[in-house]
């Protein structure tokens, strides 16, 4: 844990110092834009209430929290945090004092005319075993739930040689997930392993030169290297890759393109030791553990050239639409993106993706993907941030972490979907929706000892609602809505047994009025789950709490 700490706190700090640099700009008079420093922390007492309406326990504890939000906003410096710790106390021995972070943090700073650097930062709670409960009101106690933790930055460079845009960039991130809670044992199904951590390395170059100004055509080189190392069973991801691509306009609005590439991918581990029997050993933290010198093993490995062509479409500064198909993995690839800004506050965005992804790799990423500004709803239970994110402005509308938080995957995989988010701002209301769909192919050693998901996939469909309205300017009320639905051809597991999915839905509602300084909320929820046979188990929730300003 001293590792996530040690990291985690090197982001803050990152993000700290921009208020800083901040106050700089403004104390020299550079005049390139208003300057805006936002910090608020605070503590809070919360008391809870949880009932199982099928009969089960009514269960109640009180929480204390403390927390941060900020925000800063100059002609340089962009980034937002906002992050809380909570400690839960039990009356009794039916709920276990917990620890819980959640958080998360986007900054963007522009150190000189070529030089940026971005980081960011997640701290949240999220599904272990795709096979088991999906838990979404995360109070009381919850099972199949883990405690996440990610954080990646590095610099950007940009500078032009004539007609020729020169760009490239570098990551480091690290990944975190500690062990994650299982209310039952396994009644069905082969145990799957735990993911520990990772370290990633990204880099990537790119030269080229728009259409009409050296050519007639746009032509693009771009070249990146990859590599991320896991602590569980030795694992690795390595890639290279390098293309070129080319543009066409064919009309004011519209161009072709096509791209040709050759990449190289491999992701490899160790083996798992196991008894006589063939099941794993475990350690004391319930992980696999690594068979004494055992080889490494392919898990999967592509080697060659790829190729897509597609389309761009710009009507006007508000649009973009960018759509392709080609041949990569061995099989059809299709992607896109696609956003369009009605207006200051209200955007749209699509995103269409296929790659070979780690949980690590694929969290960052889409950690990477979300805006510097967003709706931070730290409301009753609405802080979680392991779902969807929406943006504070349209020109940002947000992003969605369910395609990485459907399970926390040790495997590799073949990552594919879709997902779109919606953000709208009319006076004092504010709205957001997302949905989408991901599918994994996951990859293993074959014949790998005590490992069951060679080839196998998993999926799920999700979608989400966020309503906020400002009732005063002292007074408003917010509102969550989601569902999701999950399905595995790794059979049955820690919770269920038997076949069928699992489907996941509920909403929450909170008032808060604030007196000066001192704020109080109320909420209520609403929460169910249902996996394979059973019958579909519901839960109410309510919270009263109060948060103190500095």
């Amino acid at each position: 844990m001293s590792d996530v700490r040690l990291i985690l706190g090197g982001a803050a700090a990152l993000f700290v110092a921009g208020p800083a640099l901040a106050q700089s700009d403004s104390a020299s008079g550079s005049g390139q834009g208003a300057r805006r420093v936002v910090v608020r922390p605070y503590i809070e007492a919360t008391q809870i209430l949880t009932a199982d309406l099928g009969g089960g326990d009514v269960l109640t504890y009180t929480s204390l929290a403390a927390g941060v939000d900020a925000a800063v906003s100059t002609a340089r410096i962009n980034g937002q945090v906002s992050y809380r710790y909570e400690r839960r106390f039990a009356y009794d021995d039916d709920i276990g004092d917990t620890d819980i972070h959640s958080g998360l943090a986007r900054v963007e700073a522009q150190l000189t005319r070529n030089l940026s650097l971005e980081a960011g930062g997640i701290a949240t709670r999220s599904r272990s075993d795709i096979r088991g409960a999906a838990p979404g009101v995360l109070v009381g106690n919850v099972s199949n739930i883990a405690q996440v933790y990610a954080v990646y930055g590095g610099p950007n460079f940009a500078a032009q040689a004539g007609d020729v845009a020169l760009n490239a960039n570098y990551r480091l991130g690290y990944t975190k997930v500690e062990t994650p809670t299982f209310g039952t044992a396994a009644t069905g199904g082969q145990r799957l392993d735990y993911y520990d951590d990772s370290i990633g390395h990204t880099a990537t170059a790119s030269a080229g030169f728009r259409p009409g100004t050296l050519l007639p055509v746009g032509l693009t080189a771009s070249a990146g290297f990859d590599r991320e190392t896991a602590g569980q069973l030795s694992q690795r991801y390595q890639g290279y890759f390098g293309r070129g691509d080319a543009v066409l306009p064919v009309s004011p609005y519209v161009a072709l393109t096509a791209g040709l590439g050759y990449e190289w991918i491999e992701t490899s581990q160790k083996d798992a030791l196991v008894d006589a029997a063939g099941v794993p050993v475990l350690d004391r933290d319930g992980r696999f553990r690594t068979a004494p010198g055992s080889p490494r093993r392919i898990a999967y490995r592509t080697d060659g050239l790829y190729y897509d062509a597609g389309v761009i479409w710009r009507p006007n500064r508000r649009t973009s639409v960018e759509a392709r198909i080609g041949e990569r993995y061995g099989s059809l690839s299709f992607t896109g993106t696609a956003t369009y800004q009605a207006s200051k506050d209200v955007g749209v965005a699509v995103n269409v993706y296929d790659g070979v992804q780690t949980f690590g790799r694929q969290l960052r990423t889409g950690l990477a993907n979300l805006p510097t500004s967003f709706l931070a709803p730290n409301q009753g239970f609405a802080q979680q941030f392991n779902g969807c994110v929406f943006g504070a402005t349209g020109a940002a509308p947000g992003g969605c972490l369910d395609d990485v938080f459907q399970s926390i995957s040790t495997s590799s995989y073949r990552a594919r979907g879709i997902d779109a988010v919606l953000v709208a701002t009319r006076g004092r209301t504010t709205f957001g929706g997302g949905i989408g769909y991901a599918n994994r192919r996951l990859f293993a050693p074959r014949g790998a000892p005590g490992l069951v998901v060679t080839g196998l996939e998993d999926e799920s469909y999700y979608g989400q609602l966020y309503f906020a309205r400002s009732l005063s300017s002292v007074s408003g009320i917010n509102a969550t809505a989601f569902v999701n639905y999950f399905d595995s051809q790794l059979g049955g597991g820690f919770v269920t047994a038997g076949d069928g999915g699992v489907w996941s839905y509920g909403a929450t509602g909170t008032y808060y009025r604030n007196f000066g300084r001192l704020g109080t909320t109320a909420s209520l929820g609403l929460y169910s789950f249902k996996v394979g046979e059973f019958d579909s188990d519901w839960s109410a929730q309510a919270l009263l709490g109060a948060r103190y300003q500095f």
